[in-house]
């Protein structure tokens, strides 16, 4: 039985308490939160869970096996490290953590002492992306022309991370795992309407060798929650609603052929409308499968799915997307008119 203890117990961290909880190969042994109050009612709810006020107490437990992180992102970096030192197998909630420096030294520790060395991009255990990959790899969608998404709704405003660390992740890991390799171009832009320095919409294009183009539209300013992801195919394109819970895939028999490129000015291209099938999907709650696959890889029954060095391309790209924001920020804040705050759209902060 492998002894399991949880750094953090907010917003995900929840999630993770109730999955880990409910492994029965597991022993969610004990769990670390500043919140006095949290571990009071955790007493009371589980009396035999050892309970610390400080993250690092938790991992320097002898008795605990692996820790799970899930903290606020800035002190990923120091507490997984620390518990590689400590010989103990590490899930971080993403991003993994803040820079591809960090990681790759994570990379290494977990290396070099035989560890396990997670990322927690939760989307690489869902049905939808699991039968997305299915259908990519198979060749039925044909040479994907562009991956498109919206991932938008009203807040959570994060304290720690702007709108590209929170909700970027989901969708770069899942580019990462149907089509592999990183982008050659990124561009992004955003606006800053409640923090200055804090975006809190972003729009991101990421441009690939294979002529593939992603897009990514994302906001914590929209009246409605949205979680749609379009893949376009040459021979079928699919849309995937994760809100939509009787038919959340449809995949589309539809399509556009082109001409001789000596024929294109004259012929226009000739469209294909078909028919539209939604694949039933099953399998657990991704959470879940995430905590058990952590479970596997650390007992040696399987491969991981989303190890450090997922989370390190991950972050990669999370970076270069950075890197282009702050750059169209600035532009845009040295066109202002005089009258408008320059620090609406302030050097973007993660």
């Amino acid at each position: 039985m492998i002894r399991i203890g949880l750094c953090g117990l907010g917003y995900w961290g929840k999630n993770l308490f109730r999955a880990l909880s409910g492994n029965p190969r597991i022993e969610l042994a004990a769990v670390a939160d500043l919140s006095a109050e949290t571990r009071a009612n955790l007493a009371v709810s589980h009396p035999g869970l050892k309970l610390y006020a400080d993250a690092m107490e938790l991992i320097s437990d002898p008795d605990i096996d692996a820790v799970v992180i899930a903290t606020p992102v800035a002190h990923h970096y120091r507490q997984a490290k620390v518990a590689l030192d400590q010989g103990k197998h590490v899930l971080v909630e993403k991003p993994m953590c803040t820079t591809t420096a960090e990681a790759d030294d994570l990379i290494a520790r977990a290396d070099l002492y035989g560890l396990t060395l997670m990322a927690d991009h939760t989307f690489l255990f869902h049905p939808a992306v699991l039968k997305l990959g299915e259908l990519v790899r198979s060749g039925a969608l044909g040479q994907i022309s562009y991956y498109d998404s919206q991932r938008i709704n009203l807040g959570l405003f994060q304290p720690d991370v702007n709108v590209l660390w929170d909700l970027a992740p989901h969708d770069i890991s899942i580019i990462d795992y149907l089509f592999g390799g990183e982008p050659v171009h990124v561009e992004a832009s955003g606006y800053c309407h409640v923090n200055p320095g804090f975006p809190d919409i972003a729009y991101l294009t990421f441009h690939y060798p294979n002529s593939m183009v992603a897009h990514l539209n994302l906001s914590w300013m929209s009246p409605v929650k949205v979680r749609r992801i379009a893949v376009g195919g040459s021979d079928k394109m699919v849309v995937w609603d994760d809100l939509n819970r009787d038919e959340p895939l449809k995949i589309y028999d539809s399509g556009i052929t082109t001409h001789p490129r000596q024929d294109r000015e004259i012929i226009l291209p000739s469209y294909r409308i078909g028919s539209v099938t939604s694949p039933r999907l099953t399998g657990n709650e991704p959470l879940v499968d995430v905590v058990e696959n952590f479970r596997q890889v650390i007992c040696g029954e399987a491969a991981p799915r989303s190890d450090g060095r997922v989370g390190r391309r991950v972050l990669r790209t999370l970076e270069r997307a950075q890197a282009a924001l702050d750059l169209s920020l600035k532009q845009v804040a040295a066109s202002l008119p005089a009258e408008i705050p320059a620090e609406t759209y302030a050097i973007a902060a993660k």
